[in-house]
């Protein structure tokens, strides 16, 4: 059983040490931190399907519930 730990960013303060793999977000493949213009993605193929979920608004950033007009 692995035990969950914090990313490498955390546990490096803020920068993750040399020769380390982080899981791809997208497919769960191990990705080079280091030298991996795609970063934290395994590749291009993944950064840019990512990109797209953000683009057709798959993903949302939770914000402050605006009052009704009627409540105002």
């Amino acid at each position: 059983m692995e035990r969950a730990s914090a990313p490498p960013t955390a546990r490096a303060g803020g920068r993750a040490p040399s020769g380390r793999t982080v899981k791809c977000p997208r497919c769960g493949q191990p990705a080079p931190w280091e030298g991996n213009p795609h970063r934290p993605f395994c590749s291009e193929r993944c950064r840019l399907i990512d990109l797209g979920r953000w683009a057709e608004g798959r993903y949302a950033i939770p914000d402050k519930k605006l009052p009704d007009k009627d409540e105002e």
